[in-house]
């Protein structure tokens, strides 16, 4: 296997799918934090999390004066909270129920002199049981998560170079923890209709105000998402007519009609000869077929692929 191809971990969904799922609702306790601590930036921007060299950092959250960070590190497998006065205290990612997590999570903000109450219930997720009564969801293996890590580092460096393609409104790259996947999207410019369907735990008008405008998004599902794998995905909201027809150069590729998504394997990407350029050329394809198809102003939104 060639260099390029060891950056990219192997990641098989049914041997980490619960700790992914412990993961996403730990980080969704996290997410709930930042969301009661920062203003609204449009399409809820500012409750996502960063990658960073070592896992997921929701960064420079104001309180009383200050500010403090949260990082799940996924090479140390801690959780972390720091305080801009320069204190900080952790506690470690090991296997335990939801409900002692969020109760121990807690307790070091309250050891910082930080209280931020949430609301206890799951966002995004069929038949959800609040955080402080969840004891089933209780997986945490640390080889899978720093796997996940490493996947991560990877979609994360290939998405930024993809976003610098683009000089129109762009998202940055970031993570979402309501349904566990890095993303990042562009936009037309031109406001969009509401979403008719609905989210579970979520309400219609929060999904409004992430989709109030129209746009191309694509990212990175680790496992979750609907279809059992791993996978890099595209849709354009709304969805212009004969998207779903688009004849794609990327082989590896299809357009799953139940989610309105193109998808492509993350095993594919990762067994690729040359894996950047495969999940480049499909993200690259998916969007030109949105952004035609729905007359975007390509020439005023796009930067020349070029490097200086």
């Amino acid at each position: 296997m060639n260099s390029a191809n060891s950056q990219w971990p192997d990641l098989p969904f049914a041997a980490w799918s619960d700790t992914c799922d412990t993961l996403q609702l730990w980080t969704q306790i996290a997410g709930k934090v930042r969301i009661a601590r920062t203003p609204l930036v449009n399409h809820w921007w500012n409750a996502t999390f960063l990658v960073t060299a070592r896992g997921l950092a929701a960064p420079a959250m104001p309180y009383g004066g200050g500010t403090f960070d949260i990082v799940f590190d996924f090479a140390d497998h801690r959780l972390e909270v720091k305080t801009s006065d320069g204190r900080a205290d952790s506690l470690a990612l090991r296997p335990m129920a939801v409900a002692d997590f969020y109760a121990e999570f807690m307790e070091r903000l309250r050891r910082l002199g930080i209280e931020v109450p949430i609301r206890t219930m799951p966002c995004e997720i069929e038949n959800a049981v609040p955080f402080d009564r969840d004891r089933t969801h209780a997986q945490y293996n640390p080889v899978y998560a720093h796997k996940f890590l490493r996947a991560l580092l990877q979609a994360n460096r290939v998405m930024n170079e993809f976003r610098g393609r683009f000089i129109g409104k762009a998202s940055p790259v970031h993570f979402f923890w309501g349904s566990f996947d890095l993303a990042v999207t562009r936009f037309s410019g031109r406001t969009a209709p509401p979403p008719k369907g609905h989210t579970p735990c979520v309400a219609d008008w929060i999904m409004a105000e992430a989709y109030s405008h129209e746009c191309s998004s694509c990212g990175f599902w680790p496992g979750n998402g609907g279809f059992g794998y791993a996978a890099f995905y595209v849709y354009a909201y709304p969805e212009p007519a004969g998207y779903g027809d688009t004849l794609l150069h990327t082989a590896e590729a299809s357009y799953n009609k139940e989610l309105g998504q193109f998808i492509l394997p993350y095993d594919a990407v990762r067994q690729a000869p040359d894996p950047d350029a495969l999940l480049l050329g499909f993200l690259q394809e998916t969007y030109e077929a949105a952004a035609d198809l729905a007359k975007w102003d390509r020439n005023a939104l796009e930067r020349a692929v070029t490097r200086p």
